[in-house]
């Protein structure tokens, strides 16, 4: 064997290595939980697969209610406008914790339940956060009172009323079953925005230390109870490093998905700034991402009222750019805000000016709603 062709050999060896070596980290995908329901595997695992596709596209609260309307079977302001619903669901289980009927939006439990199991039985993706009570002072999530974080943690003042709260969400959490009575998988974003200052949780409020002890301690007492159908998202508002996204993380053992909340709030034919910072952003959680072999989440975006009429194909494609995103979630069509006197609304209804661009923004290849979700089947090999 001539020398350039021992070279040539010694680099098609390196090269077949590489790829076996590629596929076997795929294969090493894996869940936080180690005892996840076989359908919350493959439904993790399906995520992962179907990045290469596209993005699934969500919206909060979306069959509940309208920018105009309110529990009307079947109906949705998205699928208004396409005739698709979403292949994302998002809901809140704030209210849980003071045994409230109604969450935090003001949706009746039993009523969120049931749509919970409609939108997973035609093949779309459940997301849960949770905006829970402040468990020092009793005030709401909003309550940013000095120490609140630490109260809730294993020795502290409100630590079994916590575990009190934590059992009332995992009692629901446990009743939300498919038709043949499994574990529906869910999403769940915890401590939400962590890197904000909004929140009993956020890091303003507590020490790096303290808030890994409080995440581990849910997941780890979420197990205890049977619940095992949770794919854990890790989630940030803002910001500006790896060593910031990173300062609070809990590892890579409890967490699955990587994510941010970013609004869009400056005019975007103005201000470049919001695409600019979403690609920075995911560029940063991206390459955590390759490194842990975890997936990434847009968990949170939108443009109230959307009064740009190409904001969908023109500024948040930009800002999501060519990153192998799993979903993309768009907040709550609220509608008429008494207090604030306007419109409070993130998905557009027929009529809005940025209904044709969200048709087209439908029509894109690599953006699936839900029965592109139902034609992938998300919860089979």
């Amino acid at each position: 064997m001539t020398k350039s062709n021992y070279i040539l050999s010694l680099f098609f060896a390196f090269s077949t290595f590489c790829s076996s070596h590629s596929q076997t980290s795929d294969t090493k995908l894996s869940l936080s939980d180690k005892k996840s329901t076989k359908n919350t595997v493959k439904l993790y695992e399906n995520l992962n697969k179907t990045t290469q596709k596209g993005i699934l596209f969500g919206h909060q609260d979306d069959l509940a209610y309208g920018a105009n309307w309110k529990y009307e079977a079947g109906r949705s302001d998205v699928k208004d406008v396409v005739g698709d619903f979403p292949a994302v669901y998002g809901w809140d289980l704030g209210g849980l914790e003071s045994k409230s009927d109604k969450n935090i939006d003001g949706i009746p439990f039993d009523k969120m339940r049931q749509y919970i199991i409609e939108g997973h039985n035609r093949g779309a993706v459940i997301t849960i956060s949770w905006h829970p009570n402040n468990p020092l002072t009793g005030g709401n999530a909003w309550d940013t009172t000095p120490k609140s974080l630490a109260s809730a943690l294993p020795g502290g003042v409100s630590h079994e009323k916590f575990k009190s709260w934590l059992d009332e969400a995992a009692k629901y959490i446990l009743t939300l079953r498919d038709k043949k009575g499994d574990l529906i998988p869910i999403l769940y974003r915890p401590y939400h925005e962590l890197t904000g200052t909004w929140f009993w949780w956020c890091k303003n409020n507590g020490s790096p230390e303290e808030f890994k002890i409080l995440w581990k301690f849910t997941l780890d007492y979420f197990q205890k109870k049977g619940v095992n159908n949770l794919i854990y998202v890790y989630n940030t508002a803002d910001f500006n490093s790896r060593e910031d996204f990173l300062e609070y993380y809990p590892g890579t053992e409890y967490v699955d998905v990587l994510s941010f909340d970013k609004y869009q709030y400056s005019d975007p034919t103005k201000d470049n700034s919001f695409i600019e910072s979403c690609q920075k952003q995911f560029g940063i959680i991206d390459q955590i991402a390759k490194e842990q072999n975890k997936i990434i989440a847009f968990a949170e975006t939108g443009y109230e009222a959307i009064p740009y009429d190409k904001w969908w194909t023109d500024t948040l494609m930009k800002a999501m750019g060519d990153y192998k995103i799993s979903y993309v979630l768009v907040w709550r069509n609220h509608g008429w805000q008494e207090k604030e006197q306007k419109m409070h609304y993130y998905a557009p209804f027929k009529g809005q000016v940025s209904e044709k661009d969200f048709v087209d923004f439908y029509n894109l290849n690599n953006i699936l709603f839900e029965k592109d979700a139902a034609k992938i089947n998300l919860y089979k090999k």
